[in-house]
């Protein structure tokens, strides 16, 4: 166990013990082999039960028509500058096109968080000891990869190509990936990025307008509900057995990354791409957004179960990252007093269980007494 605050592993349970990056000769001892946790167990089984193909139309059919000129992908209430004055000068069309391009920006991100998501998974099989973690990290790693597939496909079909990933989101998830400490990863990915992963997920579903929009962030979420998961066991595993300064540091580093989630997400800065499609300079919608926007409209937004950082927050108040030390940082955006009293759930708990059960379905089909069905 070790106990320097300023980089190390913080492991605190044995099923998330870790070796130095590049130590391959370590997974190779023969006594680690018979030392396998069960405690992701049912994670790993269950992900027959929510098996998706992007490239099976079984699934999913990426030629599904929308007209990108007419129509909005989401109700444009998610659109951020439709509650400012730049809005009231753009007519229906530059509209319809702002709308679905800040659409684009979002699933680009979403995207670029998916490789990530791929990345951090993949690295931890370099690292942790365990080798029922370790597969666990495999088998994560092949559910991110057709959400990157399948993400990559929709963008391609609505788009083109997706946009460039933003400065913000880019170094933080480059900062998550290339760590060599579990704790940044699991608190960065598991937690965080899943947890805001699960709340933009469910914002498309409630809201979105295209069918297939719809159909894809479902099927991402009956994966992400079980990464977001093992997250929450590291958590019970972990957070209860740091001394204070361990926990202040993790505390902290969770709140600089929230920050930085919220930049991400809301800066016009990092839209700049998406308002010179329709002509328009960031920094005038920087103003726009500073006249209209204040505490209380923002704590309203919030309010909605749906939102994503609620439900990012809410992920970390449970798991004992939020103390009245980093509170304040968050109570600007949502009453963490209300979400201490709420159940475990999720909002995405209820869509993701539902698409698993559609899936049981149609998966329910792809075998017969073992052999492939005709």
């Amino acid at each position: 166990m070790t106990r320097d605050i300023h980089g190390r592993q913080l492991t605190r349970d044995e099923i998330y013990d870790t070796v130095a990056p590049g130590d391959f000769q370590t997974l190779m001892n023969v006594d680690r082999y018979n030392k396998r946790t069960s405690a992701f167990d049912k994670i790993i089984s269950a992900t027959h039960d929510h098996f998706w193909d992007p490239l099976d139309t079984k699934y999913i059919d990426f030629t599904a028509p929308f007209n990108m000129e007419r129509d909005y992908l989401v109700d444009p209430k998610l659109v951020a500058v439709a509650r400012t004055s730049v809005w009231d000068e753009l007519d229906e069309g530059k509209r319809v096109k702002l709308a679905n391009l800040e659409t684009w920006w979002s699933l680009s991100s979403v995207l670029h968080g998916e490789q990530g998501a791929l990345s951090l998974s993949a690295s931890l099989c370099n690292i942790l000891r365990d080798p029922g973690a370790q597969e666990y990290a495999a088998n994560q790693a092949r559910e991110e990869a057709r959400h990157v597939t399948a993400f990559a496909r929709y963008v391609k079909a609505r788009w083109g190509k997706p946009c460039a990933v933003g400065p913000a989101l880019g170094g933080l998830l480059a900062e998550m990936v290339t760590s060599e400490f579990a704790w940044k990863k699991i608190v960065g990915m598991q937690l965080m990025v899943e947890g805001l992963a699960m709340g933009a997920f469910a914002t498309f579903y409630t809201m979105g307008r295209d069918p297939l929009l719809v159909r894809l962030v479902q099927l991402a979420m009956t994966d992400e509900a079980f990464h977001h998961k093992f997250g929450k066991i590291w958590a019970d595993r972990t957070i209860p057995k740091l001394d204070a300064a361990e926990r202040d540091m993790i505390e902290d580093w969770a709140a600089q990354v929230f920050q930085t989630l919220l930049f991400n997400l809301a800066s016009p800065e990092q839209k700049k791409p998406v308002y010179a499609l329709v002509g328009l300079d960031w920094q005038r919608v920087q103003a726009a957004f500073m006249e209209a926007v204040t505490d209380d409209t923002i704590r309203q937004e919030m309010k909605e179960s749906t939102n994503i950082f609620r439900v990012l927050v809410k992920t970390l108040l449970k798991a004992g990252i939020i103390t009245k030390r980093t509170a304040s940082i968050y109570a600007t955006y949502v009453d963490v007093e209300e979400l201490r009293t709420e159940s475990d759930e999720m909002v995405g708990d209820a869509i993701a269980a539902e698409g698993i059960a559609g899936l049981k379905l149609i998966n329910a089909g792809r075998h017969v007494f073992g052999q492939a069905a005709e």
